[in-house]
């Protein structure tokens, strides 16, 4: 992983307001990490491009994407 990422929130989390969020990084093109805002030395989740892209694709639907399992 990149020692240097440059985490960021989304642009719907606010200040002052629920401190539930998570940071995002950008992997030089290999796809995403993401963190809990509130544990920034805890674990860090990666996503391929393809596996990033297909759930940003399925927020905008109320569909979960195919082969998708529902809890």
């Amino acid at each position: 992983m990149n020692k240097e990422l440059k985490w960021f929130k989304s642009s719907r989390s606010t200040d002052p307001g629920p401190q539930n969020c998570v940071e995002a990084a950008v992997l030089d093109g290999e796809g995403m990490a993401i963190r809990d805002s509130k544990d920034r030395g805890g674990a860090v989740l990666q996503f391929s491009v393809t596996a990033w892209s297909t759930f940003t694709a399925a927020m905008g639907t109320s569909a979960p994407p195919p082969g998708a399992v529902r809890g």
